[in-house]
C-alpha cells in the first residue's frame, strides 16, 4: 500500500512538475536546466509506475517492499535534488550541496533494479 501511495504520489508530482517545467519556467531555464528538469520528472515518471504494479503485485514479499523503499528514497534524492538545483541556478542562487545527492539516489534507483533483476531471476 506505502508503494502505491508514493506511485500515485510521484506520478501525480511529475505531471504538475512536468507541466510547470515546461510553461511557466520556460523563460527563466537554460536548455540545459530544461533537459535535466525533464530527466527528473521522466525517472520520477517512470519510478512512479513501478511502484504501483510492485504494490500492486507483491504486496507481501519482504523482498519487494524493500525494492519500493529504494525507488522511493531514489527518486527523492535524485529527481527532487535535481528539481532544486534547477530552480535554484534559475533563480541565481544555486544550492551547490544538492549536486552530490542526485548521484546518491541514482545508486538507490540502481541497486532497487538490481534486486528486482534478481528477484526475477531467482524464480
Amino acid at each position: 500500500m506505502v508503494a502505491q501511495i508514493f506511485g500515485a504520489a510521484f506520478g501525480l508530482l511529475a505531471v504538475i512538475l512536468g507541466a510547470f517545467g515546461a510553461h511557466a519556467l520556460k523563460k527563466k531555464f537554460t536548455v540545459d536546466q530544461q533537459q535535466s528538469f525533464e530527466t527528473g520528472v521522466r525517472y520520477q515518471m517512470y519510478h512512479a509506475i513501478v511502484l504501483i504494479g510492485i504494490g500492486e503485485l507483491y504486496k507481501d514479499v519482504a523482498l519487494f517492499q524493500t525494492i519500493s523503499i529504494l525507488f522511493i528514497v531514489g527518486v527523492i534524492l535524485f529527481s527532487f535534488s535535481i528539481y532544486g538545483l534547477c530552480l535554484s541556478s534559475a533563480f541565481g542562487r544555486k544550492l551547490r550541496f544538492l549536486g552530490p545527492i542526485t548521484p546518491l539516489g541514482g545508486l538507490f534507483l540502481v541497486i532497487g533494479w538490481a534486486l528486482l533483476l534478481y528477484q526475477v531471476l531467482s524464480k
